[in-house]
């Protein structure tokens, strides 16, 4: 239906409706008027213009209902039934020519009703989460993971106690939490994965290559971790541990147990002198399960141990039954992996609480040195532990976003998950001093000589801690099925990253397989598992530290600093503002926009200088020089796919540099309004100086 609008109708129509209607001149000497349409959820006043002469009506089909509402003085706040517009050309003020524009090929930012059917008709028959927690528990489950059982408590510990507090929030502020805000909207917003994600800037999609390159890198060592976790788990189910006692297979003459002065070596009974001694617990760590002694170095690893390769083959085995459905199968299991942790560390520090030397722990680990906070180590140390923790950068964000329901409020679980993720931090880092205050009084040695961050403090320094509880099986126990769920939280994510990944840039592809996702899922797991057998060789130990070295250090830096600036400068904040407006109701406030824009890539661009300025190569021996340069070189390798994907992205588009250029630095949705009219928005300086 067609209904004629009068001029006083269209004068209402600019000042009421949604960011008004507006016109332009596209040929001024022929006076040829254009009526673009714009859908936005607020009023724009300013800005409008005149109406051009000779353009007595317009005609809007399927606009009969707003004009009689706009008639009787009501607002309207869609134009969701207008079919086209009507291109009006005038002479001396008279119509000479109309042309009718399908709505397809309008030159409009749609409204978030258009834009949630338009991501849903992209991939109909992409997954949801089964419910709101389930994605909450998923992202708040990679977020809390290993790093803050034992490496935050050292961190803070090390680095002024409670003083550490300070730079700690500072950096999570200023510089994790925007990033992973600008992770959940991404994601959401346009239901993508790590790789695809980057249509909104072509030119960059290489970031995407690299994330998940990154991820499958850290999946060769870090499911290690959990590997060792269910070896101490299967130990434990024994009358006594068998880390509490020397006279094993595995000892040397060096042992001690704890209790006595005096071991028997080679027949002969030796005096033991403890601050020279090896502990009973140390030796099952490093001679029982990693066999690190009879390893010279990274260059001698041996064959894969038994023991390990069938515990990591149980690890690999449940990550592909809990991902091989997607995130319909994985959000059911974080209801126990998201939230066992908690009640674990909560049963731990009840009994540790009783315990002498407890309030010692705590003191040490809270007792602020100011001093401390003019130590620039201090500072990289905070920015390191919270980003990390965080998780940015891992393209896990993007991808569990991507299966969210549009209008779902990713700022709020933003939120919530950072304040979780920091209060699991200071909690678990009261948990495991309180435990170590215990073990510097019953060993009557200063807490520094018992206290030590990194897979040390969970194999070594706590199993021999709980073996001295009575009833230690079942807190062993209780213990290691904790590191298990954290482990698995972290590890889900980082896998699933790179499977939605996969799926979602060779879509096509995988349509055409019933079982695509399983078998995909199958490969993927079979592959990681088959290089991280190297990681449980006699050697391995050396291979593990190479890996957590160079594997997700500064190429994972690198990828969150381009993900910030193609994010805020290329995409722009003007538009990264609407997303968020059309998903959430309301745009983003001034502290999100300056941080996007400048404080965020400036906090990453200093971690990054400072991580290559204080970089040390690992130790020679074990390493030789060349496992540096190995390591350097991998780094290199993830950083280098984002010029090269570049690269080739600007050789094989079509059409002039300037056309080439001009798509490839442009969202997709433009693409058409560019080839049409040849206007680049990023062309103009406005674009750029735009804080949304």
């Amino acid at each position: 239906m067609t209904t004629l609008l009068s001029e006083n109708v269209r004068d209402t129509l600019v000042q009421k409706i949604i960011h008004g209607i507006f016109l332009e001149q596209i040929e001024k000497d022929r006076n040829e008027a254009v009526l673009p349409l714009s859908f936005h959820q607020s009023v724009r006043e300013d800005g409008l213009g005149k109406i051009p002469s000779g353009l007595e009506d317009i005609k809007l089909d399927g606009f009969e209902n707003l004009a009689l509402d706009l008639e009787s003085g009501n607002e309207m706040s869609s134009f969701e039934d207008i079919k086209y517009k009507e291109i009006i050309t005038t002479v001396n003020g008279k119509a000479e020519q109309h042309e009718k524009v399908p709505r397809e090929s309008f030159d409009f930012e749609p409204t978030a009703v258009e834009v949630e059917k338009q991501k849903e008709s992209q991939d109909p028959d992409r997954a949801t989460w089964g419910g709101k927690l389930d994605f909450l528990l998923s992202i708040i489950g990679f977020a809390v993971d290993l790093a803050n059982v034992w490496r935050f408590p050292f961190y803070c510990y090390k680095n002024g106690g409670g003083a550490f507090l300070i730079p700690y929030f500072l950096m999570m502020i200023f510089g994790a939490l925007p990033l992973f805000y600008m992770e959940l909207v991404l994601g959401q917003f346009n239901r993508e994965g790590p790789i695809t994600v980057w249509k909104i800037c072509p030119l960059f999609k290489g970031i995407g290559f690299s994330i998940c390159l990154i991820s499958y890198l850290v999946a060769f060592y870090y499911n290690v971790i959990i590997a060792w976790s269910f070896f101490y788990l299967f130990s434990s189910f024994t009358s006594t541990l068998p880390w509490t006692t020397c006279g094993n297979e595995w000892n040397t003459c060096m042992c001690w147990d704890g209790t006595k002065n005096e071991t028997i070596c080679n027949n002969i009974t030796m005096t033991i002198n403890p601050s020279t001694a090896i502990s009973s617990a140390r030796e099952f760590y490093q001679r029982r399960m990693l066999g690190i002694h009879e390893s010279n170095g990274f260059d001698d690893v041996g064959q894969p141990m038994w023991h390990l390769t069938l515990c990591l083959l149980l690890v690999f085995v449940i990550l592909f039954f809990v991902l091989w459905k997607g995130v319909k199968s994985s959000g059911k299991v974080v209801w126990v992996t998201a939230t066992m942790p908690y009640v674990v560390l909560l049963v731990f520090l009840i009994r540790g609480c009783m315990l002498d030397g407890a309030l010692k722990g705590v003191q040490y680990f809270i007792t602020p040195d100011f001093s401390r906070l003019t130590d620039t180590q201090v500072w990289i140390d905070a920015a390191v532990q919270i980003f990390y923790s965080v998780g940015a950068g891992f393209g896990v964000h993007l991808a569990y976003s991507s299966y969210n329901k549009f209008h779902n409020n990713c700022y709020l679980d933003c939120l919530v998950t950072a304040a979780i993720n920091s209060f699991t931090s200071i909690f678990a880092g009261i948990v495991i001093f309180i435990y170590l205050g215990y073990m510097s009084q019953k060993q009557n040695v200063p807490i520094d000589k018992v206290a030590e961050g990194g897979p040390g403090l969970v194999f070594e320094v706590y199993p021999e801690a709980i073996a001295t509880l009575p009833g230690s099986t079942a807190w062993s126990i209780l213990f290691f099925i904790m590191l298990l769920t954290l482990g698995f939280d972290s590890s889900m994510g980082g896998m699933e990253s790179v499977l939605t990944g996969i799926k979602d840039n060779y879509r096509e592809f995988f349509s055409r397989w019933k079982w695509s996702r399983e078998i995909l899922t199958c490969v993927i797991m079979a592959g990681a598992f088959l290089v991280g057998l190297v990681n449980i060789t006699k050697g391995g130990y050396y291979v593990f530290e190479w890996f957590d070295a160079f594997a997700a250090g500064v190429s994972l830096l690198c990828m969150v600093f381009a993900e910030a600036v193609v994010v805020s400068w290329f995409y722009g904040l003007d538009q990264f503002c609407k997303d968020i407006e059309s998903m959430l109701g309301f745009k983003p406030g001034i502290y999100w926009r300056v941080c996007w824009k400048f404080i965020s890539p400036l906090f990453l661009g200093g971690i990054i200088v400072a991580s290559i300025v204080e970089s040390k190569p690992l130790p020679f021996p074990p390493y030789p020089n060349w496992a540096n340069t190995l390591g350097w070189l991998m780094v290199a390798t993830c950083i280098s796919i984002v010029p090269i994907v570049a690269v080739i992205k600007l050789l094989t588009t079509e059409g002039t540099p300037r056309e080439r250029l001009a798509i490839l630095i442009s969202p997709y949705f433009e693409h058409d309004a560019i080839k049409r009219t040849g206007t680049v928005k990023r062309f103009k300086l406005k674009h750029w100086l735009s804080i949304g």
